[in-house]
């Protein structure tokens, strides 16, 4: 093993099996014994993100279109710049979209769409890959807007087979070697 761990601890037959214990040690980001039920801990975790993040941007509750958008670009645009990529993972949530009052933000399914699409041709146009995941949005019309999200990519030509970063790579070519070791 490359490092030790003291996440799995050896039940005895005897014994039911443990669903939570104080005793696991599982660190992360130099936090010890951190479980998923463990609010207070969780807490220590979001502060420790709050601090770590090093572009903040803040938006008013109810923010619309134009502001959010504009946000979005000018941001990426300088962080993309301050700590260039070597992969893009863009979590595309929806929950900003108007009436999803988790999000409480006022954006419009137009605006979603464009978002998706200022953000594919930024990071295209460093010639970085991307891989779009889709999060969030507790309606029923969001799996239409990330449907015409997808088909707006596509039609534009910054995803799928003609994008210029998968014409290298053509539908022969394997994407793992033949045995991951």
């Amino acid at each position: 093993m490359p490092h030790s761990t003291q996440l799995y601890q050896h039940v005895p037959e005897t014994r039911w099996p443990i669903v939570y214990s104080p005793r696991y040690n599982i660190t992360f980001m130099g936090l010890e014994k951190l479980h998923p039920f463990d609010a207070g801990k969780w807490g220590k975790v979001i502060s420790f993100l709050k601090e770590a993040i090093r572009r903040k941007v803040e938006l008013e509750w109810g923010t619309e279109d134009d502001e959010y958008l504009g946000k979005v670009e000018r941001n990426l645009k300088k962080a993309l710049q301050e700590h260039p990529p070597d992969v893009v993972v863009y979590n595309a949530g929806t929950d900003v979209l108007e009436g999803d009052r988790l999000g409480g933000l006022s954006i419009s399914p137009q605006g979603i769409v464009k978002r998706d699409e200022l953000v594919f041709r930024i990071v295209r146009g460093l010639q970085v890959p991307i891989l779009m995941v889709t999060s969030g949005g507790y309606q029923k019309r969001t799996a239409r807007i990330i449907a015409d999200s997808i088909l707006n990519l596509c039609g534009l030509g910054l995803i799928g087979p003609e994008t210029p970063s998968v014409l290298a790579q053509n539908s022969d070519s394997p994407l793992l070697p033949p045995e991951v070791p």
